[in-house]
């Protein structure tokens, strides 16, 4: 190699590690600007209202305390009455799980049928499930409301649960949908010529394959469902309302001096659940969107 080409060599390396530097440290400032907020929130909940009345947001604790921690599980004020924020939380949990489960366990049904056990008019169907999910929440509010005063089911937790049930299938359908289309045909037509049935091939033969589109369809529903707001203020209230509505109450309950750190607990509080999800499973949701973009 002569001088020139290894002068050339280095030049090219030199310039793909500061273009690589440069696209690193954007990366990092941009994750550093999202996180910010939750920093602060972090930070706010460790203090006393003393050392927050001082300002300085961005810096530690000079003493951390677990007291705001304490009182934002303990004491968060639902109308007239002062409960802790821990029910609120758990209605929550007793409404996502099982609203979760439902929804995933119908979309996959749906995919299923829709891809594997074709029948006429099933391309109609699926495009009116898929309509549904562009039908925004205020659209459905009067109905739904209707609907569940005359099934019996309002102001409770079935009753949300019921909701955020209807309202997810579409979203779990279209994932499933996407998914099995790329499944092979061969294995289900000889599962068929075994003597296998409907379910037995679903079991069997498709839901162990299905690992990464149901942890997609398990984090975007419960994401979804546990941070929602709007559904839980309009058919719930009281003392089974979800702790989005207990968030919310708690912060504009506060009268006089507004106790920035108990309201910061709280929040993180509520965010936690989702985070743990992001956290422990967060990297098997791209691969599960993707696992069914290509066939073949």
């Amino acid at each position: 190699m002569s001088s020139h080409d290894y002068s050339m060599a280095n030049a090219g390396t030199f310039g793909a590690r500061f273009a690589r530097c440069i696209i690193y440290g954007l990366l990092i400032f941009f994750a550093m600007v999202y996180l910010m907020p939750l920093f602060v929130a972090l930070v706010t909940s460790f203090k006393t209202l003393d050392e927050i009345r001082l300002g300085n947001l961005m810096t530690l604790p000079s003493n951390w305390t677990l007291d705001s921690w304490k009182a934002a599980w303990g004491t968060a004020c639902i109308g007239i009455e002062c409960n802790g924020i821990s029910p609120y939380f758990f209605n929550s949990l007793k409404m996502t799980v099982p609203a979760v489960i439902l929804s995933t366990v119908i979309g996959a049904l749906n995919g299923y049928v829709l891809t594997k056990w074709r029948f006429k008019g099933d391309n109609w169907l699926y495009g009116i499930i898929l309509f549904g999910c562009f039908v925004p929440y205020q659209v459905v509010l009067y109905p739904m409301a209707t609907v569940l005063g005359q099934m019996g089911l309002a102001a409770s937790t079935t009753g949300l649960i019921l909701v955020h049930t209807v309202y997810g299938v579409c979203f779990s359908t279209m994932y499933f949908r996407n998914y099995y289309i790329a499944f092979p045909n061969e294995l289900i037509s000889a599962a068929k010529i075994d003597g296998a049935r409907f379910f037995r091939i679903f079991w069997s033969v498709l839901l162990p394959c299905s690992g990464p589109i149901i942890v997609v369809s398990i984090i975007w529903q419960f994401t979804n469902i546990w941070n929602d707001f709007l559904f839980g203020a309009s058919f719930n209230s009281g003392d089974a309302a979800p702790i989005t509505v207990a968030l919310n109450n708690l912060v504009n309950s506060s009268t006089g001096v507004k106790e920035y750190n108990i309201h910061m607990a709280a929040a993180v509080l509520a965010a936690l659940p989702t985070l743990l999800v992001y956290i422990v499973a967060g990297r098997y949701f791209v691969r599960g969107l993707m696992a069914g973009s290509v066939k073949g």
